[in-house]
C-alpha cells in the first residue's frame, strides 16, 4: 500500500504520564510517512515530561509547540497551519494505540476518493465500564444521521461495522488536507469550555462540501478518560463548564441546523441534560434540575449573543493571536 503522509496532531492541556504514553504509542506505529505535532497548552510540566518532550524534539521525532492559551479548537487550527501531511489526524492526549491504527485511517482515503474524513472507533473506558459486557452494534439506527437528534444515537464505542456517519469523535478523527486548503474549513474557536460539539460543527460543515465521513472500526483506540487535565480550558465540575456546555449545543444548532432540526435538538437537550433522562442519567432532584435549567436558559441566550456578534466578527481569536505572533 502506498503511504500518504500523515500529520498526527495532539492538543494537550495539563497531562503528564498519559501524554507520554500517547506519544510513545504513535511513534511505535509501523508507518514511515509520519510527523507528530504536539500542541502544548500546559504552563509547566513535571520534570519527567519536560525531559521526555525535550529529548524527542531534539531527536526530530516530534514537533513541540508551546502556547500560552487553552482552547481545543484553537489548538487544532494551530496544528493544521503547521502540518504538512496529506492526512490530518487528531487524537487526544490520553489514548492508547495498537499497531495498524495509522494504516487503518490511511487506507480509507486511498480506496475511496469520496471520503473526506474518517471517524475511528473509540473504546471509551468510562462508557464501556457502564455497558453490558460484550454489547455491540452492527449498524447505527437511522436517527444517527438526523442532525437534530443524532448525538443521542451516534455510538462510536460499541459499533463494529464500517459505515457512513454524520460526525466523528474528536479524540480519533482524520481528514483530507484538501478540505482545509480547498474549502477553507477551520475549527470554530467560539466553542468554549470543554469545546463539546466543536467536532460536530466541523463535520456538519465538511459534509456540505460533498465529501463523506466514513466510520472504520479498525481505526480503533482506547480512550482513558483521565479525570484531570485534557484538551479544554476548564474543569467539568465548574459553573463555567455547565454554561459553555449548553452554549455550544445551541451555537452548533444556530450555525448548521434547520428550524425543525433545531427544535428537536433543543427538546432532547432539555430532556437529557436538564431533566436527566437516559442516556444522560443525571440526578432527578428538583434543585439540580432547576440549576441545570438555569444554565440551559443562560446557554441559549449566550448563543444568541454569539450569533449576533458573528455578523461582524468570526470569533477566531486564537488564530488571530497566532497570526500576529508569526508576523511580528
Amino acid at each position: 500500500m502506498n503511504c500518504p503522509s500523515i500529520s498526527v496532531i495532539i492538543p494537550t492541556y495539563l497531562r503528564e504520564e498519559p501524554l507520554r504514553d500517547t506519544i510513545s504509542d504513535v511513534l511505535q506505529q509501523d508507518y514511515a510517512n509520519l510527523e507528530v505535532l504536539v500542541v502544548d497548552q500546559t504552563p509547566t510540566h513535571t520534570p519527567e515530561t519536560q525531559a521526555y518532550l525535550e529529548e524527542l524534539t531534539k531527536a526530530g521525532k516530534i514537533q513541540w509547540f508551546r502556547i500560552n492559551w487553552a482552547s481545543l479548537p484553537g489548538a487544532r487550527n494551530y496544528g493544521v497551519r503547521r502540518a504538512a501531511g496529506d492526512i490530518i489526524l487528531f487524537i487526544d492526549d490520553d489514548v492508547r494505540l495498537n499497531q495498524g491504527f495509522l494504516v487503518a485511517h490511511a487506507r480509507n482515503y486511498l480506496e475511496h476518493p469520496e471520503i473526506g474524513a474518517v471517524a475511528g472507533r473509540v473504546l471509551d473506558r468510562m462508557i464501556m465500564a457502564n455497558s453490558e459486557e460484550g454489547f455491540t452494534i452492527d449498524y447505527l439506527p437511522p436517527e444517527a444521521m438526523d442532525p437534530g437528534i443524532a448525538w443521542y444515537y451516534l455510538d462510536l464505542v460499541h459499533t463494529v461495522k464500517p459505515q457512513q456517519v454524520l460526525s466523528a469523535r474528536g479524540c480519533n478523527m482524520s481528514f483530507r488536507r484538501a478540505i482545509f486548503e480547498k474549502y477553507g474549513l477551520n475549527f470554530d474557536e467560539r466553542f468554549g469550555g470543554s469545546a463539546v460539539r466543536e467536532e460536530s460543527d466541523f463535520c456538519l460543515r465538511l459534509r456540505q462540501t460533498g465529501y463523506k465521513i466514513w466510520y472504520d472500526p479498525e481505526a480503533v483506540l482506547v480512550h482513558l478518560g483521565e479525570p484531570t487535565g485534557g484538551c479544554h480550558d476548564i474543569s467539568t465540575r465548574t459553573l463555567k463548564y455547565q454554561f459553555t456546555h449548553y452554549h455550544n449545543h445551541f451555537w452548533m444548532a444556530f450555525k448548521n441546523l434547520t428550524f425543525a432540526q433545531s427544535l428537536k435538538l433543543f427538546a432532547r437537550l432539555f430532556d437529557c441534560h436538564v431533566l436527566g433522562n437516559p442516556p444522560c442519567y443525571k440526578s432527578g432532584s428538583l434543585s439540580k434540575i432547576f440549576i441545570r435549567g438555569v444554565f440551559y436558559i443562560l446557554g441559549f441566550f449566550s448563543a444568541i449573543k454569539t450569533l449576533i456578534q458573528s455578523t461582524w466578527a468570526d470569533g477566531q481569536i486564537y488564530s488571530l493571536l497566532d497570526e500576529k505572533s508569526t508576523s511580528s
